[in-house]
């Protein structure tokens, strides 16, 4: 895991870390560590398969436009593309 060091932090702010942290029944770097993580996590996950379902949908693509892959008479593996 990374370490962080916060540097010229002020006095007051300090203090008032400490007095959240032990609101919420936490030392001061741990009350730190939820603030950040807080901060930089997304409000929303995206899911890969969502948005491919809801791209389909906007494109009006449905159930039987997808049937033709499945019928597709060669089930090889299409060959990973070289860069040489």
């Amino acid at each position: 895991m990374a370490m962080l060091t916060v540097r010229n932090l002020p006095d007051e702010v300090h203090r008032a870390l400490r007095v959240r942290a032990a609101q919420h029944g936490n030392s001061t770097e741990a009350e730190v560590r939820e603030i950040l993580t807080t901060a930089t996590r997304p409000e929303t996950r995206v899911y890969m398969g969502d948005a491919l379902a809801a791209l389909g949908r906007s494109l009006g693509l449905s159930d039987a436009d997808c049937e033709v892959f499945e019928q597709a008479s060669d089930k090889t593996p299409a060959e990973p593309l070289r860069f040489e």
